[in-house]
């Protein structure tokens, strides 16, 4: 976790040191919650029986349950003085590169690419790249936008 004291320590660490979080398990049963909670039940996530004579040899999480968990692996990781909500803004890029199989451990590696000014506070754009212990290559990468929101 990396607090800066100033947007402008923030806006100096653009292109610095990506931060990483800690490393979380995906299980069965996330990957079956996530299928219940989008209609999401296609075989090579919610039958390891039938998975495991599949592509992947196991189940694999959905993509965008991959996707959905940044907000929960950044929560954190950067902190900016008077900043005490950050809001999910979007994101204007995301590849899916690799697949992440069930009881894998993955983690997010963020780099800060940029800081704009905002009505509410600060925009916060950064490269996160969703890594899979072990594999070469990540399962995913995806520019991400976030709004610190800051106090008047």
């Amino acid at each position: 976790m990396t607090h800066y004291a100033s947007i402008a320590e923030l806006e100096a660490a653009i292109g610095g040191e990506p931060q990483t979080s800690d490393w979380i398990t995906i299980d069965q049963d996330r990957i079956d919650r996530f299928a219940e909670a989008t209609g999401d039940d296609q075989w090579i996530h919610v039958d390891p029986e039938r998975a495991a004579a599949g592509p992947f040899g196991t189940t694999i999480a959905h993509g965008f349950l991959t996707l959905s968990l940044i907000s929960n692996l950044l929560f954190g990781i950067t902190t900016v003085e008077g900043s005490p909500m950050v809001i999910n803004y979007g994101l204007d890029k995301v590849r899916f590169l690799g697949v992440v199989p069930v009881e894998r451990r993955i983690r997010a590696s963020v780099q800060l690419t940029g800081v704009t000014p905002a009505a509410q506070g600060i925009r916060v754009n950064s490269t996160v790249t969703v890594e899979l212990e072990g594999a070469e290559k990540p399962a995913l990468v995806a520019e991400s936008i976030a709004l610190f929101v800051l106090e008047a």
